[in-house]
Protein backbone atom coordinates (compact mmCIF):
# COMPACT_ATOMS: atom_id res chain seq x y z
CA UNK A 1 0.00 0.00 0.00
CA UNK A 2 2.93 2.41 0.79
CA UNK A 3 4.90 1.64 -1.68
CA UNK A 4 1.74 2.23 -4.52
CA UNK A 5 0.73 5.50 -2.86
CA UNK A 6 4.61 6.78 -3.08
CA UNK A 7 4.58 6.10 -6.38
CA UNK A 8 1.72 7.67 -6.96
CA UNK A 9 2.97 10.71 -5.93
CA UNK A 10 6.22 10.36 -7.23
CA UNK A 11 4.96 10.63 -10.93
CA UNK A 12 2.02 13.50 -9.85
CA UNK A 13 5.47 15.40 -8.82
CA UNK A 14 6.92 14.60 -12.03
CA UNK A 15 3.89 14.91 -14.02
CA UNK A 16 3.12 18.57 -12.30
CA UNK A 17 6.70 19.48 -12.53
CA UNK A 18 6.56 18.52 -16.24
CA UNK A 19 3.42 20.54 -17.41
CA UNK A 20 4.74 23.40 -15.37
CA UNK A 21 8.15 23.35 -17.05
CA UNK A 22 6.48 22.85 -20.57
CA UNK A 23 4.38 25.55 -20.00
CA UNK A 24 7.17 28.33 -18.92
CA UNK A 25 9.00 27.22 -22.08
CA UNK A 26 6.31 27.14 -24.56
CA UNK A 27 4.66 30.47 -23.31
CA UNK A 28 8.36 31.50 -22.60
CA UNK A 29 10.05 33.17 -19.33
CA UNK A 30 11.93 36.28 -21.11
CA UNK A 31 13.73 37.37 -18.59
CA UNK A 32 16.17 34.83 -15.67
CA UNK A 33 14.06 36.34 -12.72
CA UNK A 34 10.95 34.62 -13.99
CA UNK A 35 12.18 31.48 -14.04
CA UNK A 36 12.76 32.13 -9.93
CA UNK A 37 9.10 31.36 -8.99
CA UNK A 38 9.18 28.31 -10.87
CA UNK A 39 11.99 26.94 -9.37
CA UNK A 40 10.43 27.61 -6.08
CA UNK A 41 7.91 26.26 -6.74
CA UNK A 42 9.45 22.95 -8.31
CA UNK A 43 11.91 22.59 -5.25
CA UNK A 44 8.51 22.94 -2.72
CA UNK A 45 6.77 20.09 -4.85
CA UNK A 46 9.99 17.85 -4.55
CA UNK A 47 10.12 18.39 -0.82
CA UNK A 48 6.25 17.70 -0.02
CA UNK A 49 6.60 14.79 -2.36
CA UNK A 50 9.60 13.07 -0.15
CA UNK A 51 7.95 13.93 2.82
CA UNK A 52 4.75 12.25 1.94
CA UNK A 53 6.67 9.19 0.89
CA UNK A 54 8.78 9.07 3.79
CA UNK A 55 5.35 9.49 6.04
CA UNK A 56 3.90 6.70 3.91
CA UNK A 57 6.72 3.86 3.69
CA UNK A 58 7.33 4.66 8.27
CA UNK A 59 3.11 4.47 8.15
CA UNK A 60 3.15 0.40 8.36
CA UNK A 61 5.51 0.38 10.51
CA UNK A 62 4.00 2.89 13.36
CA UNK A 63 1.05 0.77 12.55
CA UNK A 64 3.14 -2.54 14.24
CA UNK A 65 4.78 -0.76 16.53
CA UNK A 66 1.55 0.66 18.18
CA UNK A 67 -0.25 -3.18 17.66
CA UNK A 68 2.96 -4.71 19.35
CA UNK A 69 3.39 -2.00 22.74
CA UNK A 70 -0.49 -2.50 23.23
CA UNK A 71 -0.04 -6.51 23.26
CA UNK A 72 3.43 -6.09 25.67
CA UNK A 73 1.49 -3.31 28.02
CA UNK A 74 -1.11 -6.18 28.38
CA UNK A 75 1.89 -8.75 29.12
CA UNK A 76 3.47 -6.38 31.75
CA UNK A 77 0.43 -5.65 33.35
CA UNK A 78 -0.55 -9.47 33.22
CA UNK A 79 3.10 -10.03 35.00
CA UNK A 80 1.81 -7.45 38.21
CA UNK A 81 -1.28 -9.11 38.55
CA UNK A 82 0.36 -12.91 38.71
CA UNK A 83 2.98 -10.49 41.35
CA UNK A 84 0.07 -9.05 43.31
CA UNK A 85 -2.09 -12.27 43.78
CA UNK A 86 1.23 -14.09 45.47
CA UNK A 87 1.86 -11.18 47.55
CA UNK A 88 -0.54 -11.86 50.42
CA UNK A 89 0.88 -16.08 50.52
CA UNK A 90 3.68 -15.69 53.14
CA UNK A 91 5.98 -18.33 54.02
CA UNK A 92 6.01 -17.13 57.35
CA UNK A 93 2.57 -18.15 58.16
CA UNK A 94 3.48 -21.35 58.44
CA UNK A 95 6.18 -21.24 61.01
CA UNK A 96 5.27 -22.31 64.67
CA UNK A 97 6.25 -19.08 66.16
CA UNK A 98 4.40 -16.89 63.75
CA UNK A 99 1.97 -14.27 65.48
CA UNK A 100 -0.98 -12.51 63.45
CA UNK A 101 -1.17 -8.93 63.57
CA UNK A 102 -4.55 -7.36 63.16
CA UNK A 103 -3.73 -6.69 59.64
CA UNK A 104 -2.76 -10.43 58.69
CA UNK A 105 -4.41 -11.99 55.66
CA UNK A 106 -4.26 -16.00 56.75
CA UNK A 107 -3.95 -17.67 53.11
CA UNK A 108 -5.01 -20.56 54.73
CA UNK A 109 -2.36 -23.41 52.46
CA UNK A 110 -0.06 -25.74 53.97
CA UNK A 111 3.45 -26.02 53.02
CA UNK A 112 3.17 -28.26 50.25
CA UNK A 113 0.02 -26.70 48.86
CA UNK A 114 1.76 -22.97 48.85
CA UNK A 115 5.01 -24.73 47.76
CA UNK A 116 3.29 -25.21 44.26
CA UNK A 117 1.07 -22.31 44.25
CA UNK A 118 4.09 -20.25 44.19
CA UNK A 119 5.49 -22.47 41.80
CA UNK A 120 2.84 -21.93 39.64
CA UNK A 121 3.41 -17.81 39.83
CA UNK A 122 6.84 -18.35 39.17
CA UNK A 123 6.21 -20.47 35.58
CA UNK A 124 3.20 -18.11 34.85
CA UNK A 125 5.59 -15.41 35.12
CA UNK A 126 7.80 -17.29 32.74
CA UNK A 127 5.63 -18.09 30.02
CA UNK A 128 4.85 -14.04 30.29
CA UNK A 129 8.74 -13.30 29.51
CA UNK A 130 8.48 -16.01 26.87
CA UNK A 131 5.11 -14.57 25.00
CA UNK A 132 6.29 -11.09 24.92
CA UNK A 133 9.68 -12.71 23.43
CA UNK A 134 7.76 -14.31 20.66
CA UNK A 135 6.39 -10.60 20.34
CA UNK A 136 10.10 -9.46 19.09
CA UNK A 137 10.59 -12.53 16.92
CA UNK A 138 9.63 -10.82 13.22
CA UNK A 139 10.65 -6.89 14.53
CA UNK A 140 13.80 -4.88 14.47
CA UNK A 141 12.35 -2.04 16.50
CA UNK A 142 13.91 -0.68 18.76
CA UNK A 143 11.56 0.63 21.14
CA UNK A 144 9.49 -3.01 20.99
CA UNK A 145 12.68 -4.79 21.39
CA UNK A 146 13.56 -2.32 24.55
CA UNK A 147 10.10 -3.08 26.26
CA UNK A 148 10.35 -7.11 25.27
CA UNK A 149 13.71 -6.74 27.69
CA UNK A 150 12.13 -4.74 30.04
CA UNK A 151 9.50 -7.20 30.36
CA UNK A 152 11.70 -10.19 30.64
CA UNK A 153 13.60 -8.05 33.29
CA UNK A 154 10.83 -7.37 35.46
CA UNK A 155 8.86 -10.90 35.18
CA UNK A 156 13.13 -12.92 35.95
CA UNK A 157 12.97 -10.65 39.47
CA UNK A 158 9.32 -11.00 39.91
CA UNK A 159 10.20 -14.72 39.64
CA UNK A 160 13.32 -14.08 42.21
CA UNK A 161 11.10 -12.93 44.82
CA UNK A 162 8.86 -15.93 44.34
CA UNK A 163 11.61 -18.64 44.79
CA UNK A 164 12.98 -16.25 48.02
CA UNK A 165 9.49 -17.01 49.70
CA UNK A 166 9.78 -20.80 48.75
CA UNK A 167 12.94 -21.20 50.54
CA UNK A 168 11.65 -19.49 53.29
CA UNK A 169 9.06 -22.77 53.36
CA UNK A 170 9.58 -25.14 56.58
CA UNK A 171 10.75 -28.34 55.00
CA UNK A 172 8.78 -31.70 56.30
Amino acid sequence: MARAASITIVAATVVALAVSLRSAVVDGLARTTDWVPLVESAINDLVFAAIAVVFLWAFPERLERRTMLRLLHQLRSLAHVIDMHQLSKDPEQLSPTYTPTEQSIVHGLDADELYHYLSYCSEMLSLTAKTSALCGEYTTDGVVLETISYIETLTTELSDKIWQKISLLPRP
